[in-house]
């Protein structure tokens, strides 16, 4: 049902009659009067009469490329293309194709169409990266996206949550006339309270907004009391007329609408209005100073392309400007939805995507081009209409995946954030150029990143996951931690023991390490002390150090002299593990020959497990 918005805008097409003979004459009045519905009826039955001709196809593709019945449309094409047809016809199939999920033939037709248009930046585009779905898979889920019950039985779509109440375009009026293109009733304006547990009150619709013709969607400023709104251009008599079938075209315009006393009054059409082109789709920055809409008025470089104009505080406005060709291509750029951070998000069909019309996103501070949201906001379907409350950090998204226009929540995916404020464990200094690493659950490095002057790392995470935090400074024990991220900030205190470490001439006045009974593991507290010896070793490129390792008393004098030598060895692997020497370390087992305290088998638990352990000495 975004067609009325979307394809409205092509009402200055031209369609060639040169095909056209009296068997064809009805359908094809139908078709240029956009009856598509029964012209599609009326060469059908020119096909059951036995009307084989490549046109009746052609045109027959035609009419559900655009009421978007992308099975019938493939079918039709597909029988069309038996004869040469015009370029725009393949692109016409390729689109079609792609949206049916059938990509590698799309790749076909756009190859044909390509060839056919060597100039044109979609063939240009598409023959750069034909394999660009690849891409598109890669890209990081953004969103859970679900349908939401405001949804009726005909098309809803461009929804926008102000406040606690969405607003949104919808067909549902079963007593308004039918609208030809798509034998749907024409569209209203409905509003629907957003609630706190996040249900929706049943439709009521904006009656003040709404008009025989088609009205939706809007933008709202931010203190609530403006809209813009997209709405047919009969009522304004801004249409033209063709002089050879007295057809009526219509145009979508942009409308200004304020609020007093609780209704919308003083409706009013913007000055660059036009019954020679469409405007509609608006969004509103929220200083109300910045107007976005989609045209395809003089200088659009495709279909419809985004444009932004100026509201002058007298309420004035200034020159339309296009956005330009890193947003707009020689396709349909349209809905843009500009956020409170200037976010703006847009669809697009010249844009490389899943098929139909895809949701981008540019960052209009950064001047950056435009980035496609992937799945599953995006699929091989139309996607469109994208907006986004950061007061209550929900988008929503329209899509015809179903079959029929339909509105979907899009709700963003759990991100996020690991502060570490590292310091002087001994004074609270904060430290600087500190070394902090963030390690995956696979302990692969994801990022290094330096401490600030304020001893500050900030590091973006995802969600729901684990990460291992290492923190390292020269003269500072290295300290490890490890948490499961969640929504929001988690905040750390790395508090590191600085290093104070005595060479004399035959020791290193470090505290030995200590082992659990009957093992020769590193414990945590172990591997703290080691790291203070593999500081001063790399300090000191000279120093050549021997392990003495012990055990207790308990046990057999071989089995202890065993026990021990294991011990030396781990140590000295774990040093050697740390980028020292071989050549640098050695060690060797003592069993229970040199006690720390020589009490036999008469010890206390403690003076046990003090006499497990291993000792540094200076060998040069």
């Amino acid at each position: 049902m975004k067609k009325n918005t979307i394809l409205l805008f092509f009402v200055l097409a031209s369609f060639s009659l040169s095909a056209q003979n009296k068997e064809t004459k009805n359908a094809d009045k139908l078709f240029e009067s956009y009856d598509y519905v029964e012209a599609a009826q009326e060469y059908i039955a020119l096909v059951e009469n036995g009307n084989s001709d490549t046109y009746v196809s052609k045109q027959l593709g035609d009419s559900y490329f655009y009421t978007h019945n992308t099975i019938e449309s493939e079918k039709w094409y597909a029988k069309a293309i038996q004869s040469q047809q015009d370029a725009e016809t393949y692109y016409r199939f390729a689109q079609m194709l792609k949206s049916n999920g059938k990509y590698a033939e799309s790749n076909t037709q756009m190859k044909t169409f390509a060839n056919l248009m060597p100039n044109d930046q979609r063939g240009i585009t598409f023959t750069k990266n034909p394999n660009y779905l690849s891409d598109l898979n890669t890209i990081e889920k953004r969103f859970e996206v679900n349908r939401i019950s405001v949804n009726s039985e005909q098309s809803d779509f461009g929804a926008v949550l102000y406040g606690d109440v969405l607003y949104f375009a919808s067909a549902r009026n079963e007593s308004s006339k039918m609208y030809g293109w798509n034998n749907e009733p024409y569209l209203d304006i409905y509003q629907s309270t957003y609630n706190a547990d996040g249900s929706y009150a049943e439709p009521i619709s904006v009656n003040e907004l709404n008009s025989r013709f088609h009205e939706g969607p809007l933008t709202m400023t931010k203190d609530g009391t403006v809209i813009y709104f997209s709405s047919e251009s009969f009522k304004d008599k801004l249409f033209e007329k063709d002089k050879t079938h007295k057809l009526k075209f219509g145009q979508v315009n942009l409308y200004k609408a304020v609020k007093e006393i609780g209704k919308w009054s003083t409706i009013n059409p913007l000055p660059f209005n036009s019954k020679s082109y469409s405007t509609g789709n608006p969004s509103i920055d929220k200083d109300g100073k910045v107007l976005y809409f989609a045209s395809n008025m003089p200088g659009s470089l495709g279909g419809t392309d985004i444009w932004k104009v100026m509201v002058n505080d007298d309420g004035t406005f200034g020159t339309p400007e296009n956005l330009g060709t890193k947003i707009n291509t020689v396709g349909d750029e349209n809905f843009p939805f500009v956020t409170d951070d200037s976010i703006l998000y847009f669809s697009s069909n010249g844009l490389l995507g899943f098929g139909g019309l895809d949701v981008f996103f540019v960052d209009l501070n950064k001047d950056a081009e435009p980035y496609n949201v992937g799945k599953p906001v995006n699929t091989e379907k139309d996607d469109f209409a994208f907006s986004f409350n950061t007061d209550k950090n929900l988008g929503y998204v329209s899509s015809n995946r179903s079959g029929k226009d339909h509105i979907y929540t899009a709700s963003p995916m759990c991100y996020a954030q690991i502060f570490v404020a590292v310091k002087n464990a001994k004074t609270g200094e904060l430290l600087a150029n500190s070394r902090v690493v963030i390690l995956d659950a696979t302990k692969t490095i994801l990022e290094t990143k330096m401490s600030d002057r304020n001893g500050e790392v900030l590091y973006n995470a995802e969600c729901k996951k684990p990460y291992t935090i290492e923190v390292f400074k020269d003269g500072y024990v290295t300290k490890s931690f490890s948490t499961l991220s969640k929504q929001g900030k988690i905040s750390f205190e790395a508090a590191i023991e600085p290093i104070d470490v005595i060479v004399t001439e035959t020791e290193i006045l470090l505290n030995p390490i200590y082992f659990h009974s009957n093992k020769s593991d590193i414990t945590v507290g172990g591997a703290t002390e080691l790291d203070k010896l593999v500081y001063v070793m790399s300090q000191n490129n000279e120093l050549k150090i021997n392990v003495k390792a012990h055990t207790d008393s308990r046990g057999t004098d071989d089995y202890n002299l065993d026990l021990s030598g294991r011990r030396a060895k781990s140590t000295v692997e774990y040093i050697i593990s740390k980028g020292i020497n071989v050549n640098r370390i050695s060690g060797k087992g003592y069993g229970e020959s040199e006690p720390k305290f020589d009490c036999h088998d008469n010890c206390t638990e403690l003076e046990y497990a003090l006499n497990r352990r291993s000792e540094f000495m200076i060998v040069k």
